[in-house]
């Protein structure tokens, strides 16, 4: 499913969005009712902190990444950051409620903040995997 759909159509949060969609176009193996783990970083936690779509982001980012544990995967922490600096320098902001402000409409929600953290993601994804296979 696009982001579009996840997010408009069929309603999920900016977190959950983001999980689903990455969780279908790399395979993460998600399973269906452990969505419901992000569903509380939509909208910056519920309450307008750090943005949902970001936390959704990072969710599939360590999916992809962490075999075992956060601390035994080799450079999990720099490619946290990465993201982080990545969707930061890609909005001007990491913080629901400036996001909300500068991008939010009443018609389609946050769906442009939504898709530039799946873009966002991706990079890092395929960065990520140029450096382990150069």
């Amino acid at each position: 499913m696009t982001i579009q759909e996840l997010f408009l159509e069929k309603d999920y949060n900016c977190a959950e969005t983001v999980l689903l969609w990455a969780n279908e176009r790399y395979g993460l193996r998600v399973a269906p009712e452990d969505v419901a783990l992000v569903s509380g970083f939509g909208g910056g936690l519920g309450c307008g902190e750090t943005c949902g779509a970001l936390l959704g982001a990072m969710a599939a980012l360590s999916k992809a990444l962490v075999r075992e544990r956060a601390h035994a995967t080799p450079a999990f922490r720099e490619a946290c950051a990465e993201l982080v600096g990545r969707f930061r320098a890609d909005l001007g902001s990491i913080q629901c409620e400036e996001l909300k402000e500068k991008y939010r409409r009443p018609d389609v929600r946050c769906l442009f903040v939504v898709e530039r953290a799946a873009a966002v993601l991706d990079d890092c994804l395929r960065a990520l995997e140029e450096t382990t296979h150069a």
